[in-house]
């Protein structure tokens, strides 16, 4: 025996609703509770809904949003009403979500049982039975509901969705109709309950057609018809094309929106409706809430086009770079108009090379997409001329500087640019950078770690009107991929610089011999996917910001991971940024991300802290920050080499008790497996190795 029969035979219905097309299947008892023929039946969602008491079933979809947001079982208390809004009996319904394919196709699946309830007593000094439901009250509940739902559209597919759902309290449409006005014409924009044969001659009709829908638009009116024969005598041409539906009442209401009315929205039944004050009323607000909308969800479409207009005038298409694949990306922040300052671009040069820019204006307005457009050109235009990258900024600093004096009287107004350009060589390979503020280029490893390439750098565009831009130069080996992007693809979700570093690095390293547009896919959804909202950064208060990046590859390659990839990082510390010191920690750790044990990493950064400081400290030049990791997994090896130009060697001191310095040496000895001090022509270096050990094995230990 089947499990519906036997529920059936103890008076439970089984239903089951498909809410992506609102069709909603009864066995026999659930349409019998319902009110229905008792026959298995597939009906339309509202047509249940308007056999349920209006606050029970809020009561019930509240009820319901949470189990599915919790994956638990829903249950509730329905009273059913037939068409005079009277109760008829208490239900109790059970549902719970059935998982699908996917997740936009939600299923869910449930029973209804009658429950049996002792008779009422009758009102003390009135004549109306208890159980009949108040009108007004439901009245109030359907119309919260359905200015609840047509609120939360965006767009007019959803409004138009919302609006074939709707049920009227005790008497509910059969089908529905919204037209729209576009010129001197009424189109139907959408429908519900019609088969597309019977709205061809609906379709698009002039507004002086003799039509209900028609009439209504053009006066601003409502126009309600109550049955067949009235249509036919007061609108012949309409009763002649709609004579063969099962309809027999009409309500054709204006859509008024600021004043303006933008189209009309029929609402048909198969019974005669008397159209009562009340009834009336209840139209014409849901005609009101559909007409606003309607409106917002263009005024959203519209902006959204706009904001896709201007994202794909202002971001280019990747021009093919010979020797390199490269793959490019703009993500807006979701607010405004979703177009703000950050730009990259990718263009051929006459000399045959390659110049890729990625960019980023003060602010996030309408003035900064219009200063990022203009810098854009200004940067293509002078890197066409043939300058070399640093005259390229130096010239484009000059040119902002000038247009914000141009725009603004208040110097305090002026906006200022952050800039990477850089130049690719495809014959050598070579990468020339030239930095204006902006984040250092970034570098994939073989094997997945990311370190970060450092390069001298000057100030913002539009500080100075003629700076200066050091220049530095790059290698990308095959197996290597190199990242420039804006600050939003590092900060975005409240990471600062060093956590959203991490947070690209396990991107990845999880994208291991995939191509560079599927990597490019991979870091957008690790920073805006739905993974990004579980690993929140220290900042959660930070704001969003767009995000834009380019990809760079040596073509060909396939970045596969290597068992014994070489790493290699290499970072100057000059003595008026000791503030690298922090990104020198950092990006060792980067390179020893997967090193087997953690106590080891902690000497190794100390150990890099005491070399670059006995540099500041002890000398007047710049400290050179070099690291290589060689060997297997398990057994590899460390080397940091921290040289200066200083020919003084450092040697081992005996500090007292409350020094506070000498104990460097000290230190190397004890943490580091060998350490030296190489003397060089131009000064000296210091050394450290680390051997690779297994958790809980000393140094010294592994031959």
């Amino acid at each position: 025996m089947r499990t519906e029969e036997v529920l059936s035979g103890l008076g439970t219905g089984v239903w089951r609703w498909a809410t992506h097309t609102d069709g909603v299947v009864l066995d026999e008892q659930a349409a019998r509770l319902l009110g229905l023929p008792p026959a298995r039946v597939t009906v339309h969602a509202s047509a249940v809904r308007a056999r349920l008491h209006g606050v029970d079933y809020i009561e019930l979809a509240g009820i319901l949003d949470l189990a599915l947001a919790e994956g638990t079982l829903a249950e509730g208390r329905l009273r059913v009403v037939d068409a005079e809004g009277d109760v008829v009996r208490v239900v109790r319904c059970r549902m719970r979500a059935l998982p699908t394919a996917r997740e936009e196709q939600t299923e869910i699946v449930g029973t209804v049982q009658e429950i049996v309830a002792p008779p009422p007593r009758p009102p003390a000094g009135g004549d109306r039975p208890l159980g009949t439901s108040d009108w007004r009250l439901s009245r109030e509940a359907f119309l919260l509901s359905a200015g609840r739902a047509l609120a939360e559209a965006r767009s007019t597919d959803q409004v138009l969705r919302v609006a074939g759902s709707l049920s009227m309290p005790g008497f509910s449409p059969d089908a529905m109709a919204v037209f729209a006005i576009e010129g001197d014409d009424l189109l139907l924009i959408g429908h519900h309950g019609y088969r597309p044969e019977e709205t061809e001659p609906y379709r698009d009709r002039p507004l002086n057609t003799a039509f209900p829908a028609q009439e209504a638009a053009r006066t601003g009116r409502a126009v309600y018809v109550t049955g067949r024969d009235e249509l036919a005598r007061r609108y012949p041409e309409s009763w002649r094309v709609s004579a063969g539906t099962p309809r027999r009442s009409w309500a054709f209401l204006p859509l008024v929106a600021e004043g303006r009315t933008v189209g009309a929205w029929m609402a048909a039944f198969e019974d005669e409706v008397p159209f009562t004050p009340d009834e009336r009323s209840v139209l014409t607000t849901v005609a009101r809430m559909l007409a606003q909308a309607l409106s917002d969800a263009h005024v959203n479409e519209s902006e959204r086009e706009l904001a896709e207009g201007l994202q794909r005038s202002m971001m280019p298409a990747v021009a093919r770079v010979p020797g390199f694949e490269v793959a490019a990306r703009y993500v807006p922040s979701g607010g405004g108009l979703q177009i703000g300052g950050d730009w990259y671009d990718v263009f051929a040069l006459p000399s045959g090379q390659t110049a890729l820019v990625i960019g980023d204006v003060q602010g996030h307005d309408v003035r900064a997409a219009g200063l990022m457009s203009q810098l854009r050109i200004a940067i293509r235009a002078y890197a066409s001329e043939g300058h070399r990258p640093d005259a390229v900024l130096a010239r484009a600093s000059g040119f902002l500087t000038r247009l914000g004096e141009q725009q603004s009287d208040n110097p305090a107004d002026a906006r200022f640019a952050t800039c990477l350009y850089l130049q690719a060589d495809p014959l050598t390979g070579t990468l020339t950078v030239a930095r204006a503020g902006h984040l250092d280029p970034a570098v994939a490893l073989p094997d997945g770690a990311m370190i970060i390439h450092p390069s001298e750098g000057g100030l913002p565009l539009g500080i100075e009107a003629d700076p200066e831009y050091p220049l530095s130069e790059h290698t990308l080996e095959p197996d290597e991929t190199m990242l420039l992007c804006t600050d939003g693809l590092v900060e975005t979700g409240g990471h600062d610089l060093y956590s959203g570093q991490a947070r690209l690095g396990a991107a990845f390293g999880a994208t291991l011999g995939a191509g560079l547009e599927t990597v490019a896919d991979a870091l957008v959804d690790a920073v805006t996917g739905p993974a990004s909202y579980a690993d929140r950064g220290p900042h959660s208060g930070r704001s969003q910001d767009d995000i834009a990046f380019v990809l760079l590859r040596t073509a060909g390659a396939t970045r596969r991971a290597h068992p014994e990839s070489e790493r290699h990082m290499y970072l100057p510390v000059p003595q008026a940024e000791q503030q690298r010191i922090s990104d020198a920690r950092h990006q060792l750790r980067s390179l020893l991300h997967d090193w087997a044990t953690a106590e080891q990493i902690d000497a190794a950064e100390l150990a890099l802290s005491e070399m670059i400081a006995n540099v500041m400290i002890h000398t007047d030049s710049t400290a050179s920050v070099l690291a290589d990791v060689t060997g297997p997994p398990g057994r590899r090896l460390l080397r940091m080499t921290v040289a200066d130009a200083d020919g003084n060697l450092p040697h081992r001191r005996h500090p007292g008790e409350m020094a506070s310095s000498g104990r460097g040496v000290l230190l190397l000895q004890e943490l580091a497996d060998g350490w030296g001090v190489e003397p060089r022509g131009d000064g000296k270096a210091i050394w450290a190795e680390f051997r690779e050990h297994e958790p809980g094995e000393q140094a010294g230990e592994r031959q």
